[in-house]
């Protein structure tokens, strides 16, 4: 269950423009540890942006946010891997007490063993950025923000990954930025989604179940149609529980 609301995040952003062009307007929403937040958005909408500001590695927008004490783990949609460092090394860039041994359990989980003592160009873009998920991961993070986590991944290895993410961060107050629904109702306790230009808070709502899910899915598909470009949810999805 979610805990102390106090302990969490509250974000209230009211406008965030790049020159004379708005790109976001009322956004506002709060977590508590334990909560994953699915940020749902059609591509070039400001979801990145949104989570730039979080972070704060935006600060030129009007409004507050409010982080958790203690760390932050964070997935941009490029792996971010210091080229002349091998992943082992990679990974204690951000934990650097991390044990030979903790790192190849970490690696292994993430489908990754063996990889180590590899530099970024001798793996593949996909390990790459599973490498700087394992990296967000490693910190314990109090917040673990994530923008296109599974983006390019075939779907049973997606599925996995989500799972991983959702049992590793179990304590964590979680913020995940996707435009594929399926993927978000895989682990998300809440759905936000953005809509609109300046990009708005349409729509703020609870998962449901496994069994009413389906009919929750179709119900934000006619409602957003921008969630009716998505595929049709997979086996490995669909079967997941929580």
């Amino acid at each position: 269950m979610p805990g102390d609301k106090t302990q969490g995040l509250t974000v209230q952003i009211h406008e965030k423009a790049f020159g004379t062009t708005p790109v976001l307007g009322a956004i506002r929403f709060s977590a508590a540890p334990g909560e994953f937040l699915a940020l749902l958005a059609p591509s070039g909408t400001g979801k990145t942006t949104a989570l730039r500001i979080i972070l704060g590695l935006d600060r030129g927008f009007s409004g507050t946010v409010t982080l958790p004490r203690g760390r932050l783990g964070t997935m941009f949609q490029e792996p971010r891997l210091l080229p002349w460092l091998d992943v082992a090394g990679n990974l204690r860039l951000a934990v650097p007490t991390l044990s030979d041994a903790a790192i190849e359990t970490l690696l292994a989980r993430l489908g990754l063993a063996g990889t180590a003592a590899k530099l970024p160009r001798q793996i593949s873009l996909g390990m790459a950025r599973r490498v700087s998920l394992a990296r967000a991961l490693a910190v314990q993070p109090k917040l673990l923000v994530l923008d296109e986590p599974f983006a390019s991944l075939d779907p049973r290895l997606a599925a996995q990954l989500a799972r991983i993410v959702a049992e590793s961060a179990r304590d964590a107050m979680t913020i995940m930025a996707t435009h594929d629904l399926d993927q978000a109702l895989v682990v998300a306790s809440r759905v936000l989604v953005l809509a609109g230009k300046p990009a708005l808070l349409a729509a703020d709502m609870q998962v449901p179940g496994v069994g009413e899910r389906p009919a929750f899915a179709a119900s934000l598909r006619a409602r957003f149609p921008f969630l009716a470009a998505t595929p049709p949810t997979p086996a490995e999805f669909s079967s997941t529980s929580g």
